[in-house]
Formats: structure tokens, sequence, C-alpha cells
């Protein structure tokens, strides 16, 4: 089977993209076409596309808009490397930075120079994203000065906005209606946790609570297997509370939502880029991605912890540092590769708190425009 895609890097992932046409229409058919195209399931994802990694094993399907007032569809999924499993339950950010870039190159929507705007529909969270980026003549322009820790070189400012992304997946903020809880764990004993779903849902863990201070290298952290097991051990139990999956198939079924973040106060550290100053973020977070440790972090992360920062009495808060002067919206992340800069607006409208603004900066690259070549069988 010879089957049209293409290869972006989008933010700090490196996405597979299909226009939805040109995939099986049934849903289970669709699904083993695109795990043989990834080789997955196989640790080393050798007889595909995918790069045995979960920042690399991501999908993206475009598609024509179904809903009012946007210009694509948008369904992305986390393929599974090991599992032949691609859970569709949430959005994932930095590809999101290339589904206008792939809308405009496969002709879905039109160019508009200097900025061409798209709203595109993310179908997993029922969420609108409103992306804007350069173009030239005919052609998406990836060339520019802006950088992203996590992606080497520089590249065009991609301008993303999770227009209303409160309650992504659950349907609330918060999705047990509090700030912060204790919840009693199988193996790690009682934590204060705090639950939250913007863009994604989160549960946000203290890193002490963990043996985490921060300034741990990213080596350190993703070869910890003990901490790694006690995460998706919360990330679990969590998925059940918030009606996900079940505590005992979370990790089959839904492995990439909920997400899990360990969060520290402003400290120094050494990432791959360099001594990261305690001055140069609000808040330090590392978190798991398909049990992994995230080389970076998410997009929707950054979203989603940018949120739990500026709710009152989450965990997320009280560590939180308070905004700089001059830019009282911003909320400065450190991860594992540097830093990531998000910008948060929330309102109290009718006795909820709603999220007004969630914007923040990405850029993108065509790698591969041709077609995959799947065994037919």
């Amino acid at each position: 089977m010879k089957i049209p895609c293409a290869i972006y890097r989008g933010g700090t992932s490196k996405p597979i993209f299909f226009l939805e046409k040109d995939l099986p229409r049934d849903p289970k058919t669709r699904d083993r076409v695109v795990l043989a195209a990834f080789g997955s399931p196989d640790l080393r994802q050798i007889d595909g596309l995918g790069g045995a990694d979960p920042l690399t094993s991501k999908v993206a399907y475009i598609g024509p808009p179904t809903v009012p007032n946007t210009d694509i569809n948008y369904t992305f999924g986390y393929v599974g490397i090991a599992q032949p499993v691609i859970d569709y339950t949430g959005n994932c950010g930095n590809t999101s930075a290339a589904a206008g870039p792939f809308a405009l190159l496969r002709g879905l929507i039109k160019p508009k120079e200097p900025i061409t705007k798209v709203r595109i529909y993310n179908t997993n969270t029922k969420k609108v994203i409103v992306a804007e980026f350069p173009v030239r003549g005919e052609e998406f322009v990836s060339e520019g000065d802006f950088r992203i820790d996590g992606a080497p070189g520089s590249g065009s400012k991609i301008l993303l906005d999770f227009i209303d992304s409160g309650g992504s997946v659950t349907g609330k903020l918060l999705p047990t209606g509090k700030v912060k809880e204790e919840i009693k764990f199988p193996t790690v004993g009682t934590l204060t946790v705090s639950m939250v779903d913007a863009a994604n849902p989160f549960v946000f863990v203290r890193g002490t609570d963990l043996g985490v201070q921060g300034n741990e290298t990213l080596e350190e952290i993703a070869g910890n297997s003990v901490l790694l097991k006690k995460c998706e051990e919360i990330r679990s139990v969590v998925a059940e509370i918030m009606g996900i999956a079940k505590k005992e198939e979370a990790t089959r079924k839904s492995p990439g939502v909920p997400k899990i973040a360990l969060v520290s106060p402003p400290t120094s550290y050494q990432s791959p880029k360099g001594k990261v100053e305690a001055s140069e973020v609000d808040i330090v977070a590392r978190m798991t991605a398909l049990q992994k440790l995230h080389k970076a972090y998410a997009v929707t992360g950054a979203v989603c912890l940018g949120t739990a920062a500026k709710v009152e009495g989450t965990i997320v808060n009280e560590i939180f540092r308070r905004a700089q002067p001059g830019n009282p919206s911003a909320v400065r992340i450190g991860h594992p590769s540097g830093t990531i800069q998000v910008e948060i607006g929330i309102e109290k409208r009718n006795g909820n708190l709603e999220l007004t603004k969630a914007a923040l900066a990405r850029t993108a690259r065509l790698l591969m425009d041709g077609h995959v070549y799947v065994p037919d069988r």
C-alpha cells in the first residue's frame, strides 16, 4: 500500500501527517495501517517511520472542516511504540504548530501574505486553536531567527492560541472541583496533588514528594526507572479519578492522557543548551510522555501548567514565582532542555473560572513529503 504523507518537525516533536481521505475510513483498519507505517509494535520501530521515542511517534490526520467558523479538522494520536495502540484522548501542541503549514501544502487553505491565519478544530478535545504563520507566495516560510529550546537552529515564529481550552478532555478546568487534594496511591503512599485540565489534563505533584529537586539533568531523570514507575502509578490512578480509564488499564488503553508533571521552585540547573539560571524561570517542571521523561516540555503541558500557576490554591500556584513586571500574564517554565514561556489569562465568570488566553510561539519545518509503503496484509 502506497500512502501519501509528510513528516514535519513541529516544535520539539516530529509527527507524521496524513490527509484523512488517504486513509481507510474504518477506524480499526486505519489504526492498523498507521501502526504499520510507524513500525509498531516494536521498541525500535525499525520497519517503519517511527523514531522509537515518544516525541517522534506521533500522527496527525487533517481534513476539511466539519465545524462552523473553522478552516480544517485536525486529529492527533500518540502512536504506541511497544504496544499496538494509538491514543486519541488528548492533543499535542507541538504537532498543532505544523497543522496549518501541512493544510497549506495540501491545498486545504488559501495562502495570505505575509501572515496566514488558520482556525484549527481539534477533534480530540473539541476545541479551536488559532495559528498564525508566515507565507511567501503560496508556501509556508519556515526560515527565521526565532528559537525554541529543545529544537536545534532557528525558524519563523508560529503563534498559537488555544481558544477556551479549559476542560479539554474532562469538561472541567478542575476535573474534581478541587484545587488540590490528598490521594492514597497503592505503593507511593498518600500525596497532595492538583488535577487541572487545560489543553490536556494533568496531575501535578511536588517534585520533593518523589525525591526530585528540579536541578537534576535530563539523564538523571530519564534513567531513574523507579521514579518513572512511580509517576506511571500516580498517572494511572488519576486516570480513573478523571474518568478516562480504569487504573489497571490506563497504561495500555490511555498511555498519553492524563499526563503527569513534577513541579519545583525556580532553581539553576544544567541543560543541553547550557546552564539555566533560576532568574530565567518562574517554576521548574519535569513531565513524562508514554512512560518516559519528556526531553523538553509539551506545549499543551505548558498551557496546563501555566493555567495551574494562575489558579489560587493549586500546588503549582504555591510554588510559582509571581509574574515579572511588564508581562503579568507570562509564565516561564524551566524544562530539561531549557525554557518555554506561555501567556495565560483567567477570568471568573458566573462563579466559574474560565481560561480566556493561552498563547505561545513555536517553529516548524517540512522534513519529507512523499509516500509511506505499508505491507498489504
